[in-house]
């Protein structure tokens, strides 16, 4: 419950004297009877967290006159939720979805903008002029990005290394980067044009940005074929630019890759012992970015009949869309020109076949197949003897609707050795969510920190409340240098999650991945509540969260 507060000042000059009181001017808001779980790791305890403008002025057992008061009987209290690896920042900068409602509905405070390498200077710059206009509804960081970089520079000539002219203004456009307060470099190497780049001229964008006290943060060259040696590129990046370096949402894809997420945690523990601090951040959930099985169908310009389908990629299925797929692969020269595009790209390019592969490509949900359901790619292939890309023409030319999986699977167990690890994040990699039963996306945008905190804190005791805040809060936090949030301690900025641990869960799931989470129930950004029993208050007092550079 939230209530107006009376405060008290002494009722004279000589009775203050007397009683040796000072009159002071109330904080603003004080946050009480809450459990404190305070980011840095230690155990929940009971206290009052007092607010002043946009700070924390103290957080225990006392309290202070406030012109404001919420109940927070039965709760948690917590600091405001970092999301390392977002996708929302360029959505909020239309004004209509300025506020982040599902990113805000999960706790979540403050979100980095630009992983996978998205980001030149020229967007984050227009991103930040955008919300100093409208607000925002979130804080938002940056990291700046290479692929962006790569594509301003070379333009559509991507599939070989720069020239040393080139390269030069690649170095410069990081340091412009790094100067608009981003807080490090990010690389998208498993996507065009990341993927033509060596690791040496990654090495010398890193840097640029490690004199800035930066991180490099990395979506890994080749994450399913050459999983743990991808994983050994961000860690020898990392040691030769002398730089924090993380492993953007880490896991152990397909069915090949089972268990060899134990590789990593020795290749993570063996670079730290040495010096070199390496993290990751991993999304809870056993399925990667999601499609239909229409998705991973690549088809060459030279194959014609086909441009209601490619216009699907813009506009969404259409029924002559998939009138022209359909007959493209019941013809067998068609169909063995589009097996070639969509498992090795075209002309060596991007392919989600050639990426991910059959042994990873899990089946979600399927009104026409429900019996195949959980079933991946290369098993229903196996068991009926077929060519794995035959059985994915079979199911898009005997289905009315769609087809869909997760375009990177990952066995449970794997999922939950990496979640307990001291030097892992919790991160989304999710998108814009409206809270819609629309049946696309990935429910990791609705419901990565619910899902955490209810399903494997409350549900499943693998981590304890505590280090699961620390993972989403101070760890983050640190990492990246954010001095000023992560925690709940006087001084810090009041980005505070308050949530009721015995309801707090994700509602998105494979069929409806835009629902929006249950159980947070108040949200402060920058101490204005965005959030305050259970509805958004439509304020927008996010900050764009720049780095201080060293001596800055």
């Amino acid at each position: 419950m939230v209530h107006r507060a009376g405060w008290l000042v002494c009722a004279g000059v000589m009775l203050a004297g007397a009683l040796g009181c000072r009159a002071e001017e109330p904080a603003s808001l004080v946050i009480a009877g809450g459990m404190i779980v305070d980011g840095d790791g230690g155990p929940p305890r009971a206290g009052t967290v007092v607010i002043a403008g946009d700070a924390i002025v103290s957080v225990g057992e006392g309290g202070r006159a406030a012109l404001d008061t919420i109940d927070a009987t039965g709760l948690v209290v917590a600091p405001g939720f970092i999301d390392v690896h977002s996708h929302t920042p360029p959505a909020i900068a239309s004004e209509p979805l300025r506020l982040n409602e599902g990113v805000v509905r999960q706790g979540v405070t403050t979100v980095f903008g630009g992983p996978d390498g998205a980001f030149a200077p020229a967007q984050i710059l227009a991103l930040m002029e955008a919300y100093h206009y409208q607000g925002t509804g979130t804080n938002v960081a940056f990291y700046v990005g290479h692929n962006g970089i790569r594509r301003e520079v070379m333009g559509f000539d991507q599939r070989r290394p720069p020239t040393e002219d080139e390269l030069e203004v690649m170095r410069a456009l990081v340091r412009e980067g790094m100067e608009l307060g981003a807080f490090g470099l990010s690389t998208g190497l498993m996507y065009e044009p990341g993927m033509f780049a060596d690791t040496e001229e990654v090495i010398a964008l890193a840097l640029e940005a490690a004199a800035y006290g930066g991180v490099y943060d990395s979506h890994v060259r080749n994450p399913v074929h050459a999983f743990v040696e991808s994983d050994r590129e961000v860690v020898r990046i990392a040691q030769i630019a002398r730089l924090p370096g993380k492993i953007g949402h880490l896991k152990a894809v397909g069915l090949h890759n089972e268990g060899a997420i134990e590789e990593i945690i020795a290749l993570v523990e063996a670079a730290r012992a040495q010096g070199t601090r390496i993290v990751s951040d991993q999304y809870p959930y056993d399925g990667a970015a999601t499609a239909s099985l229409t998705g991973v169908i690549v088809a060459p310009q030279g194959l014609e009949g086909l441009d209601a389908f490619r216009s699907m990629r813009r506009q969404g299925r259409t029924d002559e869309g998939m009138a022209q797929l359909k007959a493209a692969l019941a013809d067998a020269e068609s169909r063995a020109r589009l097996k070639d595009a969509s498992e090795n790209g075209v002309g060596g390019g991007f392919a989600w076949l050639k990426a991910t592969g059959y042994t990873s490509m899990r089946i979600t949900s399927s009104q026409d197949y429900p019996e195949l359901v959980g079933a991946y790619l290369s098993e229903i292939a196996e068991a009926r003897g077929q060519d794995p890309f035959d059985v994915v023409a079979d199911l898009i030319i005997g289905s009315s609707r769609p087809v869909n999986v997760t375009l990177g699977a990952i066995k449970e167990h794997d999922v939950r050795r990496l979640m307990v690890q001291p030097w892992n994040m919790i991160a989304s990699d999710g998108g814009y969510a409206d809270g819609s039963d629309a049946p696309t996306g990935h429910p990791r945008s609705a419901g990565t920190f619910p899902r955490l905190l209810g399903h494997y804190v409350r549900d499943e005791g693998v981590l304890t409340l505590e280090e699961a805040v620390r993972k989403i809060t101070s760890l983050p936090a640190d990492f990246h240098g954010i001095a000023d949030r992560g925690r709940l301690a006087p001084g810090m900025r009041a980005d505070i999650a308050v949530f009721d641990p015995a309801t707090i869960i994700d509602r998105s799931d494979w069929d409806h991945p835009q629902r929006f989470a249950e159980g947070v129930i108040h949200v402060l950004v920058n101490g204005v509540p965005v959030l305050r029993d259970g509805e958004v208050t439509g304020e927008a007092p996010g900050e764009v969260v720049k780095l201080q550079p060293p001596g800055g």
